[in-house]
């Protein structure tokens, strides 16, 4: 249901409290209290049988009793009682429910949701400390404080964590938007919460504690979106715990939940952080900062054994120190004294005074080198840290459109009065210097997530076209024979069908036909050797039952080395069932690196993409990275980066870089296959060997899951399926959806539109799009936007494009055209109209709108050519709005 009635939340107009107590210590009276105290200026009212009246303020017997129709219950009554309650609210009018109760089991809270259901009402918890909104003095909690406003949004699954947040930021004066304790999340979850706060304009930044994810699309699409908007810091609890079941491959072994959370948070956009500390030290540097552009930090201290420190942790953290030019060296010459240091960390010496904090501190802030500055005091008895303080605080005030500016005052009893002085000025402060450049670097690295957020690749990759109905058919029959792992040759059938390289292999029945394809496979002589594996479909890991023999010379070593396969596999493994015996070539590639790709199917965000380094001591060495499916070549590219073997790939000294072109093909095949073979749920590629030459599997294996035929990919793909041909007046014109890549072609499209289209379409100027602004027009959110561009097949250029956004409901959508200029009035926009509506209506929209100028009479033709409606009711001046129902599909 996502944001439906959550304004009931955020901005009611009226509340009541069901179980409203005057018995001190009480749940119901201390929800009251906090009620009463948070200076709430809407309609209160109380509910509870047993009263009349509490402290002068009346209290019906029961919802039905309310004079007024509440937008919010609140309720703290016996978990038993509250499916009843909850129908009574919503057969009231009410429109949301927070519900701070315990003690639900699975029915009862089932009975609860199905009481809200009719209604729509949405609930909050149950199991939750409350909920608060302190720019309109909403405290629906029984939290021991009460925040300041501000500019954070706190959501967390754990009440404690909200009271732990609310008493550091107390001691600090920093506010909050909201603060939401969910609970038991049986309605509201964190994916309808950040949806909400994505567009909240109170909200800067948000902090989450996350235990765990219940619905991983809406989780992610939701993620995307409040992660595009603003920074997202959370915390995951629960990184040590092991996973839950025994995997039938080195990927699922691999692929922990842990590591799987990692991959989504990075995925959505989300910085994570490990601890509380952590959390708070990202609090005070985004309540008080907005993310920069880019990140050349100046260190300013009177210390230089700080300025080491916090160098130190800038190089840690992936904060760059910025390098000081001749014309800012020559001006903190003339203003320091002889003995400062020169470069960047700025220690201007241990007797700086005030003065020469000021003097220095605005000479970097003015330095276009500098992104933002670090600004350090060390206590010594030559001078006060509190003016020092005072100065800073000073030059901020004075200094236009200054940078962030960040402080780490050491030492306690002397540092907390300058300290104090710099919080009060909007100024992060920090207690030393580690702490300081990781609040700088979280801002930073919201940044550097932008790059890669909205990437959205293909399903199917744009190269050679896999064969999937073979891989399908291969995985059918498996199924069909009850197996749900794939022998070995069969998995390499599968590698095939998707254009992975593998060795070359045969099957032979026994040893005598062994030592005959032997005789075969080696008849070129040399120094040619041949690898040999039990085939059995009861046995995944070969090697651990005595099942690989390798460097076989001749075909008598075959033979005698099957027979003694046979008989030691026979001991080992008495009820494996033996299909044969697999022969390959030994592959001679002594540069090679060995590496290991795979899939594993996740219980929360199914697909996960493994990359890392392969062999036999895989899971001992634990070198690897996931990511979740689609995968493009950038993204592949990350992964790659991430792992320590990603810098040996690179090549040193005398052995070349391997081909990471091939690498990432691989990648990005294995994340087509988590979208077309859905029954696929682990699969390993280990080793793939990789050098220069390119890449090779020498083995492969592939779990499946019978009755699994639905694609879980918590990302939704490009939806390829939607390129089509239109004719239109010159001849037929490419009409697909907007990929990534595609922003190379807006430059020229927008260089072709006339000032009049520019205006229509944007309804004001708009001379000149950033990199920024067009990647936000081709990285879209398949999952609840669709963009379709026109294409000229004869020279590739961008002829039009239409587009929907979706509310997170996914029942209304804005659509918007834009043709080129000089290839209007052919039919082009029709085309791309028609398009659009076709997919709304597959997607079950119910309702397309979109605002259009007074002026501009061609798409109010196209409009209505199309059956919109001019609403007279909505729209702004010198706008109408057009309104299409629709019927699904």
């Amino acid at each position: 249901m996502s944001i439906r009635n959550l304004d009931a939340l955020f901005a009611p107009r009226s509340v009541t409290l069901i179980g409203a107590s005057a018995r001190q210590g009480s749940l119901g009276h201390v929800a009251l209290n906090r009620l009463r105290s948070g200076g709430f200026q809407g309609r209160l009212s109380l509910v509870n049988p047993k009263y009349r009246d509490i402290d002068g303020m009346p209290v019906a017997a029961s919802v039905d009793d309310l004079q007024d129709v509440p937008d919010l219950g609140i309720i703290v009554t016996p978990a038993q009682t509250v499916p009843d309650i909850i129908a009574d609210l919503g057969a009231a009018g009410s429109r949301a429910a927070i519900v701070i109760s315990a003690g639900f089991d699975p029915a009862l809270r089932q009975r609860m949701l199905d009481a809200a259901q009719p209604h729509l009402l949405r609930i909050i918890g149950p199991n939750c400390l409350g909920f608060q909104v302190p720019h309109i003095g909403l405290d629906a909690s029984f939290a021991h404080l009460a925040p300041a406003k501000g500019g954070l949004a706190l959501l967390s699954q754990s009440g404690a964590i909200v009271t732990a947040m609310l008493d550091w930021a107390a001691a600090r004066g920093i506010g909050f938007s909201v603060t939401a304790s969910l609970g038991d999340m049986a309605d509201i979850d964190v994916g309808d919460m950040l949806d909400y706060l994505a567009a909240d304009r109170q909200t800067k930044a948000i902090l989450l504690y996350l235990e765990q994810v219940t619905d991983a699309r809406k989780f992610m699409s939701a993620a995307r979106s409040a992660s595009r908007a603003k920074p997202v810091i959370a915390v995951k609890a629960g990184r040590s715990a092991a996973a839950a079941r025994a995997a039938a491959s080195h990927t699922g072994a691999l692929a922990g939940s842990d590591e799987i959370y990692d991959a989504a948070l990075r995925r959505a956009g989300i910085i994570r952080v490990t601890d509380l500390e952590e959390m708070f030290d990202a609090a005070e540097a985004l309540s008080r900062v907005r993310p920069v552009a880019s990140d050349q930090l100046m260190i300013l201290t009177n210390g230089g054994g700080a300025g080491v420190l916090g160098a130190d942790a800038a190089a840690a953290a992936g904060v760059d120190l910025a390098v000081i030019s001749a014309e800012t060296r020559a001006r903190l010459d003339a203003i320091l004294p002889a003995t400062w240091s020169g470069a960047n960390p700025v220690d201007i010496i241990g007797d700086a005074d005030a003065a020469r904090y000021s003097s220095a501190l605005e000479t970097l802030l003015k330095a276009p080198e500098a992104d933002l500055v670090l600004v350090m005091n060390c206590p010594t008895g030559l001078a006060s840290s509190l003016q020092a303080a005072e100065a800073v605080v000073a030059v901020k005030r004075v200094t236009d459109r200054p940078k962030p500016i960040f402080a780490t005052w050491l030492g306690e009893a002397t540092s907390a009065a300058g300290a104090a002085a710099l919080a009060a000025a909007n100024i992060p402060v920090f207690r030393t210097p580690a702490q300081a450049v990781r609040g700088i670097s979280y801002l930073t690295g919201y940044r550097q997530s932008q790059r890669q957020l909205m990437r959205c690749p293909p399903a199917t990759s744009e190269e050679e076209p896999a064969d999937r109905e073979a891989a399908l058919c291969i995985i059918n029959d498996v199924i069909g024979e009850g197996r749900t792992i794939l022998t070995e040759p069969e998995a390499k059938d599968v590698l095939a069908a998707y254009h992975i390289p593998a060795v070359e292999t045969r099957i032979v029945a026994s040893p005598d036909e062994a030592e005959a394809a032997a005789r075969d496979m080696l008849n070129g002589g040399g120094d040619a050797r041949l690898a040999m594996k039990i085939l059995s479909r009861d046995i995944s890991h070969k090697s651990d039952v005595g099942g690989v023999h390798l460097d076989l010379a001749s075909p008598e070593d075959v033979r005698i080395g099957a027979l003694a396969m046979l008989s030691r596999i026979t001991a080992e493994a008495p009820d494996a069932r033996i299909d044969g015996l697999v022969l390959q070539p030994m592959i001679r590639r002594p540069g090679a690196h060995e590496l290991i790709i795979g899939l594993n199917d996740d219980r929360v965000f199914g697909p996960v993409v493994l990359f890392g380094a392969g062999g036999v001591s895989v899971e001992v060495v634990a070198d690897k990275a996931l990511s979740l499916p689609p995968l493009d070549t950038m993204l592949a590219g990350d992964m790659i980066d991430r792992t320590r073997i990603g810098k040996l790939l690179k090549g040193y000294r005398d052995r070349p870089a391997a081909n990471r072109t091939a690498i990432e093909h691989v990648l990005v095949r294995i994340s087509q296959m988590a979208a077309e073979l859905p029954s696929v749920v682990e699969l390993d590629i280990n080793p793939l060997l990789a050098d220069d030459q390119g890449v090779i599997a020498l083995d492969a294996r592939i779990v499946v899951k019978p009755g699994q035929a639905v694609s879980r990919l918590a990302i939704r793909p490009y939806p390829a399926e939607w390129t089509t041909d239109a004719i239109c007046a010159k001849g037929p014109v490419l009409i697909r959806p907007i990929r990534p890549a595609d922003e190379a072609l807006y430059p020229d499209f927008i260089d072709r539109l006339s000032k009049q289209d520019i205006k229509f379409r944007f309804f004001g100027a708009f001379s000149h799009a950033s990199h920024e602004q067009i990647a936000r027009f081709t990285q879209i959110d398949y999952a609840r936007a669709m963009a379709f561009i026109a294409i000229d097949p004869q020279d590739g250029s961008l002829l039009g494009v239409s587009r929907l956004a979706a509310d997170p409901n996914y029942e209304t959508a804005e659509f918007a055209i834009l043709v080129r200029s000089d290839r209007q009035k052919e039919g082009i926009g029709r085309a791309l109209m028609r398009q659009l509506l076709d997919y709304a209506r597959a997607e079950g929209i119910q309702t397309l709108q979109g605002d259009v100028m007074t002026e501009n009479t061609p798409m109010q033709i196209l409009c209505s050519a199309f059956g919109f409606q001019h609403d007279q009711t909505a729209g702004s001046r010198g706008q109408m709005r057009f309104v299409a129902r629709l019927k699904a599909a």
